[in-house]
Formats: C-alpha cells, structure tokens, sequence
C-alpha cells in the first residue's frame, strides 16, 4: 500500500470507511432500519478475512432462540458482489443463527467497498472496536495490519482508537506457546497470565507454569511471582504457603456454605469470595446458622 493511500484511509476514521450505504439498486424494507434491505441468505456469503475465528456454540444457540422469538434486531453489514452475491463485512453469528433459525431473509446494511484492503481494515476494526475478538485474535489482527498493510504502531493505534502500549502488548502474547495461546483463546486463563507468561523465554517452562495455572488457580500476581523467579513450581501440588491458605480458606468455606465456593486475587493482592445458594431460603437457613 502507498504510502498516499496509507494515509488517506487513516484519516477516514471508520465512519468513513464504512461509508453511506449505496441503496441505488434496491426497494427499502419499511419495516426494518430505513438503511437496510432484505436480502436472501442464499445470496450472502461469509467473509475469508473474518477476523473471529471463534464462535462459542452456546451463545449461537441463544441467538437462534432470540432470533425465533423476535426477528434480526440488528442488522449485518454486507458489501454487493453482484446481484446474486454479498459478502458479509460484520455479523457472521447473526448470519449463522439465522441459517439454523430457516430464516429465508434477514435485514442487512449495504456498504460500497471495493477495495479488498478497506474491506479487511473494515471487519477487522469493527470487531476490536465492539469487543468481540479474543485476545489472540486481537492480537492476530494486529499482527495483520503490520505484514499485510505495512503499518506499524503508531498508525494502528490512530486506526482502532488503543493506545501504543496496549497494542504492543497483544502483539506480545503471539509470543507464547501455541498451546497457551489456545487457552487464553478457550478462556482457562487470562491475558493478564499470558502477559507474565511471556517472560519466561523456556516454552517447556512456560508449559509447565501454564499446567500450573490451570491445576491450581493461580491468581496473575501469584502466576508474576513464579515468572519472575523463572522456575516452575516444585510439583503439580502448588506447596507454597499462600496456595496452602488458598486451598485450607476454600475447603472451610465450601463446608460452611454446603456450597461450592470460589476465590479469587486480584493484581493488588485484594480477595473476593464468591458462592451459590440454591434458593432464598437456603440463604435464609445459613443466615440463621450463623447468628446462632
């Protein structure tokens, strides 16, 4: 990319480069958003650069139930191919629901995008922006823009609207053992772990600590300590004294609950404790236990 058009894209913003719906070829749906259409899902087809690679199964099932019940609240965005094809920039879950759902149609918002390169910027900020990538996708996306666009930091910062420190520090968990990578992507542990994770430069290590995480529970703070110390705990039974305190706290709390309990240490090493009662009168019962 020159660096002309470079800058020109940038300074666009992404309003701009999602543009004014061409609607020149097509009958407004007066019952839908008055700058969507409806259009056959026959015709719409999935996006090869869409950015999210993970769709959780559950929340697609909710949507086909949602969808059943109330229709497409939102629209998807799509771009026209031809007359017989769209090309979807930004709703691929909605578009997949809707297919389980034996929708016939749904509303979708037209965009004029003809260059390959605004139509990938486009999916891949849309996504950042409302949330919906993992932090290895993010950070994938990231890594996109600086191989496939030639921009570096600076550029991509001004593009998604993240400062500097924030995006370099998602390009760093591609650092990591690919098989971490897949459990910050499934959600076993955090970016925050993923972080402390990278500074252990041994992959057999980082493997390791990462088994560690997940057997015991590791809070980031105690996940940084062991990073920093370089080593891996000394067996698959954390034995440190604070994991000790951890296990004994939950074991006599779960016991005095009759309730599975969870605890958890944030970065500034402050405890929440969470638990579950079945009904209000359970509480009730464990309320009067403990007044007495």
């Amino acid at each position: 990319m020159s660096k002309k058009k470079q800058k020109k894209v940038l300074g666009r913003g992404l309003d701009a480069l999602l543009g004014d719906p061409d609607n020149s070829n097509f009958s407004n749906d007066n019952n839908k958003n008055s700058n969507s259409f409806q259009i056959s899902l026959e015709k719409i087809y999935v996006n090869r650069n869409q950015p999210r690679t993970n769709f959780d199964s559950n929340e697609i099932d909710n949507l086909v139930v949602s969808i059943k019940e109330l229709g497409i609240i939102q629209p998807i965005t799509v771009r026209k191919i031809n007359d017989d094809k769209y090309e979807i920039i930004s709703g691929e879950r909605r578009y997949r629901a809707s297919r389980i759902a034996n929708l016939g149609s749904i509303p979708c918002y037209i965009k004029a995008v003809e260059d390959e390169a605004d139509l990938l910027k486009m999916s891949l900020v849309e996504n950042i922006q409302r949330v919906d990538l993992d932090p290895i996708e993010i950070a994938l996306t990231y890594e996109r823009f600086i191989n496939e666009y030639n921009l570096n930091i600076d550029a991509i910062s001004r593009l998604v609207g993240k400062d500097r420190s924030t995006i370099s520090n998602y390009i760093r968990l591609l650092k990591l053992d690919p098989i971490i990578q897949s459990g910050i992507r499934d959600g076993f542990l955090s970016m925050g772990h993923g972080r402390a994770l990278i500074n252990v430069e041994d992959k057999k290590l980082q493997i390791e600590i990462y088994e560690q995480i997940i057997s015991s529970k590791l809070s980031v703070r105690q996940t940084e300590k062991i990073a920093r110390g370089n080593k891996a705990p000394p067996n698959n039974n954390f034995s440190s004294d604070v994991s000790k305190i951890y296990i004994d706290a939950t074991n006599k709390f779960e016991k005095l609950f009759n309730s599975k309990v969870t605890l958890k240490e944030n970065s500034k090493g402050k405890v929440s404790l969470s638990t579950t009662f079945k009904s209000i009168n359970d509480l009730y019962s464990f309320l009067k236990k403990i007044s007495n």
